[in-house]
């Protein structure tokens, strides 16, 4: 069993920043991949990043490269978010995964954890 718990989340202007934590904790936490998905009011959940927690490998949705960046603390079972020139429709609940095989997946359905999410919210 993972547990994870997100904060970070806020209220920023555009063109701003923020970094969303993922705390994992439990006996298997140190072999999942983690990744961020979110969620905006009427849409579906979207892949966002995700990281191996060995070798560090990433990938990004097309929509925020070159804008967020993924990485992890491993020593603090920690994977951080940061977000920067943030966008209004960036907007949306954000949440962290784990998934239990360590594969670098965009699929929702791949991913076996998940925290409570954390509200980002981008104002114009």
């Amino acid at each position: 069993q993972v547990q994870l718990v997100e904060s970070g989340g806020g209220l920023v202007q555009a063109g701003g920043s923020l970094r969303l934590s993922c705390a994992a904790s439990g006996r298997t936490a140190s072999r999942c991949a983690v990744g961020w998905f979110r969620q905006a009011p009427g849409k579906e959940r979207e892949f966002v990043a995700v990281i191996a927690w060995a070798g560090g490998g990433t990938y990004y949705a097309d929509s925020v490269k070159g804008r967020f960046t993924i990485s992890r603390d491993n020593a603090k079972n920690t994977v951080y978010l940061q977000m920067n020139s943030l966008k209004p429709e960036d907007t949306a609940v954000y949440t962290c995964a784990a998934d239990y095989y360590g594969l670098l997946t965009t699929a929702v359905a791949e991913y076996d954890y998940w925290g409570q999410g954390t509200q980002v919210t981008v104002s114009s």
